[in-house]
């Protein structure tokens, strides 16, 4: 298939534009239509990127009357079951923005029809096509690090406090998935611990601290905070032979790599010698791979076409905004709970299953 791809961008908003400017620009994509409830705002956008898509306020409309490959969903996270069920009822490849739902119930129900019709469905996790975050699964996948010890992130700044959803379900999407790209077979902790704070009253948690263990008991750690006055952008990722440093906010030096660590020298397994066993210290090179200057959404524009065209699962698939949301949905059980551990649900459940959102149970 050499021909463009035809797709419509549902919703105008903070995402959409950006959406809207990628898939307009790309190579695989025609943008036909833009879709939103406000229709100044829709012919705004639509004004803004050229190429005179049409405008709806109709989502029944839209998939009536115009002819479409796919539609790209940057709407609430709440409206993701609506909006995607309805684009997959009419044969649509759909790309949604992250979290894949507002619950994981109605998220297995997404992937569960996209698979029986056969259509790609994908979650923009876009930090996944950054070119650091790449060449993290990279280096990972090599070998590179070595065997997994932990990770570390800290994702902290003086943010918006969102009306609907907590600090975890805000802005931890994005370690979380983060984490399931690089390492090898995805998040898959069966049990997750989540401690939050709510100084300002707010009546949600606006700072987090969030414990993911993971396989060959090594361990994550995700720190998350609306109320920082300084920003941070950091993982720490540290393996049996080196240590990576990703700063996001740094361009000069995104990744750093740090032949560094600890050696633990055991002469027998006895319980004796293990406790008197020889700690020596490794210090080596430090280096800074370079990485090409690429917008990453113009990565995942090309993944998804390449999704539909090749028929196969997208990297960053629906399978993947499971995984994430089994996560938030545990966190969100674990602070009930005053942050003891809570199971990871992962089991598919029925589609019409009554569900309500982890924060809307919470507060009851």
């Amino acid at each position: 298939m050499n021909s463009k791809l035809k797709i419509a961008v549902i919703g105008a908003g903070y995402w959409g534009p950006n959406l809207a400017r990628n898939f307009s620009a790309s190579p695989d994509w025609e943008l036909v239509a833009i879709c939103d409830l406000d229709a100044t705002r829709a012919q705004a956008l639509a004004d803004r990127v050229g190429g005179a898509p049409a405008v709806f306020t109709d989502l029944d409309e839209l998939l009536a009357q115009v002819e479409l490959d796919a539609v790209a969903v940057a709407t609430p996270a709440r409206t993701h079951n609506g909006v995607v069920m309805a684009a997959l009822r009419a044969g649509k490849h759909v790309l949604v923005e992250k979290p894949l739902a507002d619950t994981h119930d109605r998220g297995v129900a997404m992937v569960q029809e996209a698979a029986a019709r056969g259509l790609t469905l994908m979650a923009d996790h876009t930090y996944c096509y950054t070119p650091a975050v790449l060449k993290i699964r990279e280096l990972i996948a090599e070998g590179a690090l070595g065997d997994l010890l932990f990770i570390d992130s800290v994702r902290i700044n003086l943010g918006l406090v969102q009306p609907d959803v907590d600090v975890f379900w805000d802005l931890a999407p994005h370690d979380l998935s983060i984490i399931d790209f690089i390492i090898p077979g995805g998040l898959r902790p069966t049990a997750v611990s989540a401690h939050g704070a709510d100084p300002l009253g707010s009546g949600k948690a606006c700072i987090g601290y969030l414990t993911v263990p993971l396989a060959g008991d090594a361990i994550a750690h995700v720190h998350v905070n609306w109320l920082s006055p300084t920003k941070i952008r950091r993982m720490v990722i540290g393996g049996t032979l080196r240590t990576l440093v990703w700063d996001d906010l740094n361009p000069q030096q995104r990744l750093s790599i740090y032949d560094r660590g600890v050696d633990l020298t055991q002469q027998t397994v006895d319980g004796v010698d293990r406790a008197a066993s020889t700690v020596s210290y490794r210090l080596g090179d430090t280096w800074s791979p370079a990485l090409p200057e690429t917008e990453a959404l113009g990565v995942m524009a090309a993944e998804f076409a390449a999704s539909i065209r090749d028929n196969r699962p997208a990297r960053t698939d629906g399978e993947a905004g499971l995984r994430v949301l089994a996560v938030l949905e545990a966190a969100s059980r674990s602070l009930v709970i005053s942050g003891a551990m809570a199971e990871v649900d992962t089991a598919p459940v029925p589609a019409d299953s009554p569900s309500v959102t982890p924060f809307e149970e919470a507060r009851r």
